[in-house]
Formats: structure tokens, C-alpha cells, sequence
């Protein structure tokens, strides 16, 4: 699987050009499926919505997608692999929301989704936020919203953890972040809303036009 892992969207033409390029062709000629989860602890009903719709100054599902589909995690336990996983493996991109990423990776086990990721190795990730941290090995205590989760441990499906929106007063500061960092003891980024990492064959590079800082174990 190929990685797009923001903290805001696809925010600035360098972050567009790396999405084109893990796509290999243009927006207007992938399907895309966006997965709007991760919303339901934190933001709720509207926070979905407007990420399904597109009606959000955080562009993922408005980008101009030749086909858009809504994968919601919750229903594909009763829905059956059957069917959904054919839906899963036709789209060229996969657009993940923000929110509460325990509860992301909870329902990506649940569902079978986070089984299914080492196959789909030609299908772009795109993370927004807790839609990209869902995908490290820990995300912080302070980044924990749904009570049920048991801990901090998300997927860890890259060796490293994210802390997003740096720069956005008063809580994602760089300061904060380096108590965050500590906490976790382990690699790590602090990415603004206009920067994002992407991943190919386990390299790692970042793109920004923002501010960043890595953080090495």
C-alpha cells in the first residue's frame, strides 16, 4: 500500500502533486472510496458529512475524483466480505477521516479492513489527521477521545507516530509536542496542516510547504 499521511488534507499543490504521483494518473481518472469513521467519537454526524460531501475546507472527497463512494466500517461486519472486499480492491484511493483514531483502528480490525492492507499494494492511503495516525504504532494519551479504547496502540503499519496540526494554538503547539513526543519514547513527526509524509516501499519522505520536525527515537 502506498501512503499520503496529512494532518489536514491535500492542502497545497506539493501535496497534490505527491497524491498524482502515488496515484499515477490523474484525480479526475481514480475512484476513490472515503471512509468517514474515525468522525463519530469526536466531531459526530456533521463532521461525516461534510467530509463525505466534500463541504469542508479540508480537501479529500471534493478533489475531483472520477468516481466517490462512502465506506463506512461500522456496517461491514453484517454487510460480509463478499461484497465489500471487491469494493475495497476496485478503488485506487482510500480517503480516511479524522477524529478518534483508536476507534478507527477498532473498527478496522473489527471489520476486517486492517487485514486486508497488505494486499492492497497498488491502493493509495490518504490520511487526514487521526486517518493517518491510525496507522502508527501509538498515538498519545492526549489524542485518546473514545472512552472505550483500552490504550493509545493503534495499527502500526509504519514504524513511526504523528502529531498533527502543529502550530495551532493552544494545544498542538511545538512545545507540547515535544512532551508528547516523550511520552511515546519512540520516532516520531510533528506535521502542520500543510505538510505530509508519504510512504512507498517503506521510504519515507516529507512534503511540505508548512513546518515539521522529526523526532528520532
Amino acid at each position: 500500500m502506498k501512503l499520503l499521511l496529512t494532518s489536514a488534507g491535500v492542502t497545497n499543490p506539493s501535496i497534490r502533486d505527491a497524491l498524482v504521483d502515488l496515484l499515477g494518473k490523474p484525480i479526475a481518472e481514480a475512484s476513490a472510496l472515503c471512509i468517514p469513521t474515525a468522525a463519530y467519537p469526536m466531531g459526530g454526524p456533521a463532521s461525516a458529512w461534510r467530509f463525505i460531501s466534500g463541504q469542508t475546507p479540508l480537501p479529500m472527497s471534493g478533489l475531483g475524483w472520477k468516481s466517490l463512494g462512502v465506506l463506512e466500517l461500522t456496517a461491514l461486519p453484517s454487510v460480509g466480505e463478499e461484497l465489500w472486499v471487491p469494493w475495497v480492491r476496485e478503488a485506487d484511493v482510500l480517503l480516511v477521516h479524522g477524529g478518534d483514531a483508536t476507534y478507527l483502528s477498532h473498527w478496522m480490525r473489527q471489520s476486517g479492513l486492517a487485514d486486508l492492507l497488505p494486499s492492497l499494494t497498488d491502493t493509495v492511503w490518504v490520511g487526514l489527521s487521526a486517518g493517518s495516525m491510525v496507522l502508527t504504532p501509538r498515538i498519545g494519551a492526549d489524542f485518546v477521545a473514545w472512552q472505550s479504547a483500552p490504550d493509545d496502540r493503534t495499527l502500526g503499519v509504519v514504524d513511526f507516530s504523528i502529531f498533527p496540526h502543529l502550530g495551532l494554538e493552544p494545544d498542538n503547539t511545538m512545545a507540547n509536542a515535544e512532551r508528547w513526543v516523550a511520552e511515546i519514547a519512540a520516532p516520531a513527526y510533528a506535521i502542520d496542516d500543510q505538510t505530509a509524509i508519504k510512504v512507498t516501499d517503506g521510504k519515507v519522505e516529507v512534503v511540505s510547504e508548512g513546518h515539521w520536525k522529526q523526532f528520532p527515537s
